[in-house]
């Protein structure tokens, strides 16, 4: 005689769905020019100071001076900026740091025309990178107005390039997700992410202001 088992369907927990992978985003059109745009003009910054720079060394091994076209007067002075030891805080010149970290913003601003997505880990560690590139030229700014006394007009297009993609990456992670935060902030985000760049180089422009003053064109 044949035993039948019969299952308790109730308590049968069925086939299990397979577990969902990590979440990705991609960025809009605009979202992925403006990362092209601001490494682009962080890369050119960086660029032109280190062939300023090489200039500069090899006018001193041959005995001559060399400098630079955007040194205009003793306070928009790019020479001075480049010859301080703030411009090889890590044993390399500064901009050496630049080629590679703008070059990197303008292939995640490619790969977003070109439609990539990416997991939430990709997108924090970008904007970790972003926040140390501010931190960064914030402690450059200082060092600039307030020890070496001078101005580079080519670092102070890389600090807006580094300050604009800082805070329209984090407004991308925020908007996604990706780092928590209230709903209102993510509302205003949603609509005026461009006031906080607006805002933050506004603050640099008012204490170099206040720094020089009318000297600064004299």
């Amino acid at each position: 005689m044949s035993k039948t088992t019969v299952r308790d369907v109730s308590t049968d927990p069925g086939p299990q769905p397979a577990a969902p992978g990590p979440r990705t985003a991609g960025g809009s059109r605009a979202f992925a020019l403006l990362l092209v745009i601001t490494g682009a003009a962080g890369l050119l910054a960086a660029w032109v100071i280190t062939i300023d720079k090489q200039k500069i060394l090899e006018g001193k091994l041959s005995g001559k001076t060399f400098t630079p076209s955007c040194s205009i007067n003793p306070i928009i002075s790019c020479g001075s900026v480049m010859e301080s030891k703030q411009a090889a805080v890590f044993g390399f010149p500064n901009p050496m740091l630049g080629l590679v970290a703008y070059g990197i913003v303008i292939c995640v601003g490619m790969s977003l025309l070109a439609r990539a997505r990416f997991p939430r880990w990709y997108w924090l560690t970008f904007n970790a990178g972003t926040l140390f590139g501010v931190c960064f030229v914030t402690w450059l700014q200082f060092e600039s107005l307030y020890r070496i006394n001078a101005l580079c007009l080519w670092c102070s297009l890389a600090w807006v390039a580094t300050i604009t993609a800082f805070w329209y990456v984090t407004s991308f992670n925020v908007r996604n997700g990706f780092l928590p935060a209230p709903r209102p902030l993510k509302t205003f985000l949603s609509e005026f992410t461009w006031v906080l760049p607006v805002t933050h180089c506004g603050i640099i422009a008012m204490l170099i202001l206040t720094r020089w003053g009318s000297s600064l064109w004299a």
